[in-house]
Parts: structure tokens; C-alpha cells; sequence
């Protein structure tokens, strides 16, 4: 299995330091607010890589953690009138709420940065004895210049910093790049004892503190989260961690890109943030991680209403293949035989989907393959409806894979005829169908095919193409809305 690993710049042999055991770490969210679909990039696509992890036959410990501690919180809290604690737990259960409905496999620890208070305040000290921090007024900051490999995570070099460039300046830090480790706290905002006098941790050290409270101060193997967390986030964890250790803080890190909405990237400045509950009760889960593991987790993704539409489509496919299996287990008796080339495409398209979730989690691929499967399935004569009990022990085989399959991407484990029934609800809303003037105009087609008006029949089906609907004669309702 190779990664493109962010340190190196390369796709490497993924090697842990236990070839049983993966340690991993990937930043979650700051609890201050419900959290919008690119935050859910990360956790979806990590999840897919820690089952695939496991699928291989290594145990994997994950932890993604929660920032309870941090300026917008503490603003929350003031501007309503409550503890930061309030803030904090209430969306910590938000948070939890969406990633359960999301299906997605739960972590090993999920821990907050109020926890590890006390790790926090024994690596701060750490740093100060190791001469790699200073204090000024109670307050503590990392001495970047004291640690030779900056920059190599970012490929930032402190020669090509500008001072005071996107950094505020303080005439009381030796370089205008060492950042906050510990700070006093001011009034209205919580605090913890220390050496130091009261304060509150730097965002930074919070993450570097659990790692190493949860996994010790070996090297771990994996730390993931969005390329906005490669500099300075990731890059002053590094500073942090091997300053106290001197030893190598991770081996691979792993950074999953952004999201476009609309052609435009996603930002709060822009307006057009999207919150994941909220995408989901419009559209639903299913689309929202379809869609990011849809493309490469390193590529940008663009998200709009006609890629939206799209997923809807190639989502419909899959679940109609299910249902039809569905159905056909339920229609037949007895047992029959798989058929060889069938079972043959199904035993080489796992080996594709391992090589191609082996080469850096290429989930688009991966799909390419899942739909390869539903193309062999639905080659194998359904469409008469005279099923067999042949017919049953390959609907059977192919309704094993494609769950199997899906699984580990937390995908396509859904009711069939319930999520299909969802879909056309989104698209009838979307695309704004009327569905009484649906209905007229199908009853005006079966009159004149009962008068044998075919020519005003045509009319009536072009109609009916024009705003989005498909006619399939002697079929169930008769009509699907264009997907």
C-alpha cells in the first residue's frame, strides 16, 4: 500500500512501526457551531482509509478529537450568556448526531482538549526545560528558531517568512513566527492553574498534548486532516512534538483538499457555506459521501446542483441493481448455481479495488469498479422477469459483494426502494415537477394510445421528456423521473 505523504512529497510504501498495529490521528472539529459539509471531507474519507486498514487485517486505533477550548467558543458563550462547557458539549452531541447519521465507523477515542489539561501544562514545561520555549509575562511561546527542521512539513523556510506578513506582530516574541503555547486568561474566559498563573492553552499544543497523552511519545503512524492545517497547525505540531521527544512526531501525514460550492471555494466570507445537517435533510447522506469519495481526496471538489444530480443518478443505478437482486431473492425458490464468469469479473474486480485503494485511497476508482459490478449483474438476463433459481444464487453472490464492498466507504447499505423513493422526492423539488400535470399528461397518452392516436401520443411522451420525465410502459407506475 503507498500514501502520498505531505512530508516527503511522494507516494510512499505505507509501513507502520507495528506491522499489526496502525496508530492514527486526525483533527475533528471546534465545537462552537454546527459543522458544514467541508469539515465532513476529512472524517468520510478518513473512515474509508481506517476500514480499508483493517479490511488488510491490521487493528487500527483512531482518534479524532474535539477543540473545546478556542476564542470562538468563548465568544458563543459571552454573547448568550452561558458557560463555555454549554457551548462546547452542545455541539460536540450536534457533531455526533450528523457523523452517526452518516453511518460512518465510530473512533477509539474522541478526546476534548478540557481532558487533557494536565498533559498540556506537563508538555509546556517540558518545552521551557528542553530550552525550546520561553516565558514573558505569563505567557508561554515556542522558540521556532531553537528548532532546526521548521518548515519541512510546509516546505516553508523562516528566510522566506515575512515579518509581519499574516502574522500579528508581538514586540515580545524573539522571531514574529514563535507562536502561543500557554496564555493567561482574561476575564469572562475559563482558565486552569499552572505554573505560570492562571491561563488557557494555544490551539497548537492541544493536539500534540493528547497524541502524545493517548499514544506516548513514539512516533505514530498517520495524522490526517485538510491542507488549511499544513501551515502553521501541523507544521508548529511537528515543532512541538519532536522538541520535546527528539524523536520523529508521525510518519505520514495525510491532507485531504477543499471543496468548491457552485464554482466558488467555500467560505463563511463568501456566504455560501453549506452545514452538513442541513445538506442532509435536503438531499441525504448517502449523497454527501458518495460524492467526496467520488474524486480523489488530494483533488479539489466541485459541488453544484447538476453534479449533485449526477450522484443522484449513478446512486439510483446501484440501488435499482440492489433492489432488482432484492427481488429476486424473494420471487424464487430453491437453490441454484453461480454463474463462472460472473463470479470470475466479481473475484477481478476485487483485486482492482484493492490495487486501487492501495494506491493512496483512490476511492474514484474504486467506484469505477463498483459500478463494473453492477454492469456484469445486470447483464445476466433479468429483464424478462423469468427468474430462475440461477438467477436467485447470483443475485444473492452480487448483494454479499456490493454490501461488503460498500462497507467500507459506508456506502450503499441503505433500503433500496426507500432511499430510490427519496431520490425521485429531491428531484421532484429540484427540478420544480408538477406532478399533477404529470399525471394529466400520462392519462391524455393512454387515451390516445386506446384511440390509436399515435402521432398525438408521440406528442404527449415528448412532453413528458421535456420536463423530466421517463416513460417505461408495463412497468410498476410507469413513469421515473430522469436521473
Amino acid at each position: 500500500m503507498k500514501v502520498y505523504n505531505t512530508l516527503t512529497q511522494n507516494k510512499d510504501e505505507f509501513i507502520p512501526n507495528d506491522q499489526e498495529h496502525v496508530k492514527m490521528y486526525v483533527c475533528g472539529p471546534t465545537v462552537y457551531d454546527f459543522l458544514h459539509i467541508g469539515n465532513f471531507r476529512g472524517a468520510i474519507v478518513f473512515n474509508l482509509l481506517r476500514n480499508w486498514l483493517e479490511v488488510k487485517g491490521k487493528k487500527v486505533t483512531y482518534v479524532y478529537n474535539y477543540t473545546d477550548v478556542d476564542d470562538k467558543i468563548i465568544k458563543r458563550a459571552n454573547k448568550e450568556g452561558v458557560d463555555s462547557s454549554v457551548i462546547s458539549e452542545r455541539f460536540i452531541e450536534e457533531f455526533e448526531k450528523d457523523f452517526n447519521r452518516l453511518g460512518l465507523t465510530p473512533h477509539e477515542h474522541n478526546p476534548r482538549v478540557t481532558e487533557f489539561m494536565d498533559e498540556i501544562i506537563t508538555f509546556v514545561d517540558d518545552l521551557v526545560k528542553n530550552d525550546k520555549a520561553y516565558i514573558v509575562d505569563g505567557e508561554i511561546f515556542y522558540a521556532i528558531d531553537k528548532f532546526s527542521d521548521y518548515g519541512k512539513l510546509s516546505k516553508k523556510k523562516l528566510d522566506d517568512l515575512e515579518a509581519g506578513q499574516r502574522v500579528e506582530v508581538d514586540v515580545r516574541k524573539k522571531n514574529p513566527y514563535d507562536f502561543v503555547l500557554w496564555k493567561p486568561s482574561k476575564e469572562g474566559e475559563p482558565s486552569w492553574d499552572s505554573p505560570w498563573g492562571k491561563g488557557r492553552p494555544g490551539w497548537h499544543i492541544e493536539c500534540s498534548a493528547m497524541i502524545q497523552g493517548i499514544f506516548g511519545k513514539e512516533t505514530i503512524d498517520i495524522h490526517g486532516g485538510g491542507i488549511d492545517l499544513i501551515f502553521p497547525h501541523h507544521e508548529n505540531e511537528i515543532a512541538q512534538g519532536e522538541g520535546r521527544t527528539g524523536c520523529q512526531y508521525c510518519n505520514y501525514w495525510m491532507h485531504n483538499n477543499f471543496i468548491n460550492m457552485s464554482g466558488e471555494k467555500m467560505s463563511k466570507s463568501l456566504g455560501n457555506v453549506m452545514k452538513a445537517r442541513d445538506f442532509m435533510d435536503k438531499y441525504h447522506g448517502e449523497i454527501l459521501k458518495y460524492l467526496f469519495l467520488s474524486v480523489h481526496y488530494r483533488s479539489m471538489l466541485s459541488i453544484d446542483s447538476d453534479r449533485i444530480f449526477q450522484v443522484i443518478s449513478a446512486l439510483d443505478r446501484i440501488y435499482s441493481a440492489v433492489e432488482l437482486a432484492n427481488n429476486v431473492c424473494e420471487s424464487v425458490e430453491g437453490d441454484g448455481t453461480v454463474d463462472k464468469n460472473f463470479q470470475k469479473t466479481l473475484s477481478d474486480l476485487n483485486m482492482k479495488i484493492m490495487n486501487s485503494l492501495d494506491d493512496d485511497l483512490n476511492s474514484a476508482e474504486f467506484i469505477s469498479f463498483i459500478f463494473e459490478g453492477v454492469r456484469a449483474f445486470n447483464a445476466l438476463g433479468f429483464k424478462t422477469k423469468k427468474w430462475n433459481a440461477n438467477h436467485k444464487e447470483n443475485s444473492k453472490v452480487f448483494k454479499s459483494w456490493i454490501h461488503s464492498k460498500g462497507a467500507m466507504a459506508a456506502l450503499f447499505q441503505e433500503d433500496p426502494t426507500e432511499i430510490k423513493s427519496r431520490f425521485d422526492e429531491i428531484l421532484i423539488i429540484e427540478k420544480e415537477i408538477n406532478i399533477q400535470q404529470v399525471e394529466e399528461l400520462i392519462l391524455k397518452r393512454k387515451i390516445a394510445r386506446e384511440n390509436k392516436n399515435w402521432e398525438e401520443s408521440d406528442k404527449v411522451r415528448d412532453e413528458l421528456v421535456n420536463i423530466g420525465i421517463e416513460l417505461q410502459d408495463g412497468i410498476g407506475k410507469g413513469w421515473t423521473i430522469k436521473k
